[in-house]
């Protein structure tokens, strides 16, 4: 059954507000993916803000051209979902759509039933290859370990070292 043409307004109209203005949305295919799946797919990526709808491709298209996207759009083959970061917030992770995509998409419930197409980061259209790299950059709270990690480093090997002479005074006293 085909669309009415208000119907259709309504949806482009719905789209255009969710994703105006957003820093990160990303292209998902989702095909052979249950609802089973699809509810928990939501679910974990509402935990990070980030919103997920199905789109029809025309419609999508019509949209995303009205954004002022620089770049050429990727190709987007199969069924089209689009993941996007909801909450227009200063403390948001504009990594988490592409990167909790990508986690469930390795998770192994997931049996190759969504993929990344590209998407759009910072006003600009990215490539499969491009959101995959985004997608693989850890989470803020991680780097952040990573840095105290560095930065620890020596200090604890500077401890050990006190640690080996005061062992070696005791064995001569």
């Amino acid at each position: 059954m085909a669309i009415t043409k208000q119907k259709k307004q309504e949806i482009i109209k719905t789209m255009t507000d969710r994703l105006t203005g957003t820093k990160s949305i990303v292209f998902v295919n989702f095909k052979g993916l249950t609802v089973g799946e699809t509810k928990l797919l939501r679910r974990k990526l509402s935990e990070n803000n980030v919103g997920y709808f199905v789109a029809k491709k025309t419609l999508a298209k019509r949209v995303l051209g009205g954004l002022g996207t620089k770049g050429e759009m990727p190709e987007l083959s199969g069924e089209l979902a689009i993941a996007y970061l909801s909450a227009k917030g200063e403390g948001d992770d504009v990594l988490a759509p592409a990167r909790d995509t990508y986690a469930f998409q390795k998770a192994p419930h997931d049996k190759g039933s969504i993929e990344i197409l590209g998407g759009i980061f910072e006003g600009e259209y990215k490539t499969k290859e491009e959101m995959m790299a985004i997608a693989t950059i850890p989470s803020l709270l991680g780097l952040r370990g990573m840095f105290v990690n560095i930065i620890n480093s020596p200090i604890q090997r500077f401890v050990i070292a006190l640690e080996e002479v005061r062992k070696q005074k005791e064995a001569i006293a």
